[in-house]
């Protein structure tokens, strides 16, 4: 943004208006005219209410006038101090609605380098960025301002560049004019960063910046000395991720929860967090991790040559992952510890009796299996077309429901939890259990 600069014509403007009686009042702050004041408390509050300002004005200074030489319209110009919030620099064009700009944006030195033609001087404005902590708190983020600079204005929004103490830097929306009580977003400056868009942020650079992360990089405790760095972005659960590549070849992905270490997720295990790691060859980590859950799984007594994997939510120290196979139609899902516990692999039609549901094997394989445990109980005449998970009962065993491709009614199967086998059968015309169609 670039504000008018303003001319000896507007000094002259400014000492004719002068009244007497203000020669006796109280000496106004260095460089400010007691007379500059006396009109901009008259006038600034009825152009800073029709400019949309809802600040209580507590000071205000009376800048200048210029008149447009071809059009001849006249603009005054004014500083006006808010009881909260940022200060503004209004600008009233005759026959106009007035416009306003916050102290940052006025504050701010033009496109060349120069300084501000029309920045704030009042006592009040003296340091705008403390004066942001209303649009922080309605923006919902915790930040030191350190510096700020203004990007400029649309018909409804005034952006604002914020950098923190500690690394962080957002751009700040806020409506046109930023009063403290306006719908305000506060965006990390990390996410303009790759953009093509013309909102960048420049008080520091992107390097500066990911320095955010090194806290958390030291908090996981893993040994990742980091060569690379990449913010990734935020869920909708509001939970903050960025990617580190190491040196000694492994990459890490961090999850960060209202600033702190949520947890660090290695990146060959990686692939479903919001797109997986781009820094670290992960496509070569991932081979070695199916590798080693192949040994893991032919350990269990599965023979899976793994594929592809999937991880679910596991307890400390233990892999639970979906396995599928190459050398097989049904994949698994292994309960994998460590080096001193024992290890299982739950073949995708029993895995719901361990509390987990298989995504890459097809229902048809794993109604095989089904129709299997029906013959291990004298039940030869149904093929298992599709199945539900009933419950458990009150002594621990699993009950899973099957519906017959046939039409006629099925069965609901009684397993025990371990090792995972079949216990009984009830069919269900014996039973109230039964959901399936075919079945009630």
């Amino acid at each position: 943004m670039r504000l008018p600069g303003l001319g000896i014509a507007a000094a002259l403007i400014i000492a004719a208006l002068i009244p007497v009686a203000v020669m006796s009042a109280p000496k106004a702050p260095e460089g400010i005219s007691e007379a500059a004041r006396k009109v901009g408390m008259a006038e600034a509050p009825a152009i800073a209410q029709a400019a949309g300002i809802t600040c209580n004005i507590t000071d205000a200074r009376f800048v200048g006038k210029s008149a447009d030489p071809k059009t001849k319209i006249s603009t005054s110009y004014y500083e006006v101090d808010c009881d909260q919030g940022l200060g503004f620099v209004l600008s009233a064009a005759t026959g106009a609605k007035p416009t306003a700009f916050t102290c940052i944006e006025a504050n701010t030195p033009q496109p060349d380098g120069k300084p501000a033609s029309l920045p704030c001087k009042l006592p009040g404005n003296a340091d705008p960025k403390a004066d942001l902590a209303p649009l922080l708190a309605k923006a919902g983020v915790t930040c030191t301002p350190e510096a700020t600079r203004g990007i400029g204005q649309s018909a409804k929004a005034t952006f604002l560049e914020i950098a923190c103490q500690g690394g962080t830097g957002y751009v700040m929306q806020a409506g046109a004019p930023a009063n403290p009580d306006s719908a305000t977003l506060a965006s990390d400056c990390l996410l303009y960063d790759n953009s093509d868009g013309n909102i960048k942020c420049t008080l520091h650079d992107k390097a500066y910046r990911l320095a955010v992360m090194d806290p958390y990089i030291a908090a996981a405790n893993n040994g990742c000395v980091a060569k690379d760095k990449r913010y990734i972005g935020m869920s909708q659960g509001g939970s903050t991720y960025y990617e580190a590549a190491c040196n000694d070849g492994k990459g890490y992905i961090y999850r960060v929860d209202k600033g702190v270490l949520a947890s660090a997720t290695v990146c060959e295990k990686a692939a479903m967090l919001l797109g997986g790691c781009e820094l670290t060859n992960a496509k070569e980590a991932e081979t070695a991790q199916a590798g080693l859950y192949t040994k893991l799984s032919q350990k269990a007594g599965f023979d899976c040559k793994v594929a592809k994997y999937a991880l679910f939510p596991s307890p400390a120290g233990k892999d639970v992952v979906e396995l599928s196979c190459s050398n097989r139609p049904d994949g698994g899902v292994g309960i994998f510890g460590g080096p001193n516990d024992k290890s299982v692999v739950v073949d995708c039609a029993h895995a719901p009796i361990a509390g987990y549901r298989c995504s890459f094997t097809p229902d048809t394989v794993s109604n095989g299996l089904l129709t299997a445990d029906l013959k291990k109980q004298g039940k030869d005449t149904c093929q298992v077309s599709k199945s539900r998970l009933v419950g458990k009962s009150v002594k621990g065993t699993t009950f899973i429901e099957v519906a017959c491709s046939d039409g006629l009614k099925g069965y609901v199967i009684e397993y025990s939890p371990e090792p995972i086998a079949t216990v009984g059968v009830v069919s269900c015309a014996f039973t109230k259990d039964c959901k399936l169609p075919g079945n009630t």
